[in-house]
């Protein structure tokens, strides 16, 4: 088989039918011809296996994929039979990934300023055996890093407004601008209405 359609996008689900990526027609069909996919009919969610999507009728002009002794309808979703997650990316520890976190605020006391006027403060300090974690390390304003020191908070009158914690993975999934197709909106929206809210 040797066609344009062969690269066209296709929408590839995990066996829970939550979308993990954009693949290619030529890629879904050889998962369907390996029997590790099937292909989602998405009028009516029926599935299909290679020969049974293969014997669907293709009507005149329809887009297809040509072959020396068939015609094939374009597949725009698959389903993958064994796969059931799929890797969430890891949210960098970094400085601009703590100001993002605690949004530009100073944990101790709320006030909100620019980057350039805030450190990142070590909860326990590092003197104190603290380490440089998302649990321990949270943007403080240079008058409360100062006030703190070395000192615990427990022997200050100082504490923190929200503990803090590892940011959630960001949505690992995402369609590119353009390639959206009208037969994927229900998949792609399942994950939009399941995605955790963020502020």
């Amino acid at each position: 088989m040797n066609s344009p359609a062969l690269s066209e996008p296709i929408l590839v689900l995990n066996k829970n039918w939550l979308p993990i990526r954009i693949s290619t027609v030529r890629r879904a069909l050889v998962l369907v011809w390996k029997d590790l996919a099937r292909i989602i009919e998405p009028n009516n969610y029926a599935l299909y296996d290679f020969e049974s999507w293969a014997d669907l009728s293709v009507a005149h002009g329809e887009h297809c994929v040509r072959t020396v002794s068939m015609q094939i309808k374009i597949p725009e979703v698959i389903v993958l039979k064994h796969c059931d997650h799929f890797k969430q990316p890891e949210v960098i520890f970094s400085r601009r990934n703590i100001f993002k976190r605690d949004k530009n605020t100073c944990q101790y006391c709320g006030t909100r300023l620019p980057t350039e006027d805030l450190t990142i403060d070590h909860v326990l300090p590092r003197s104190k055996g603290g380490s440089s974690s998302w649990t321990n390390c949270v943007v403080a304003c240079c008058q409360c890093n100062s006030k703190k020191g070395n000192t615990l908070l427990q022997n200050l009158d100082m504490k923190l407004i929200k503990e803090p914690q590892k940011p959630p993975a960001p949505m690992a999934f995402s369609l590119p601008i353009g390639r959206r197709k009208k037969s994927w909106e229900h998949f792609v929206s399942e994950a939009y209405w399941n995605i955790e809210l963020k502020d």
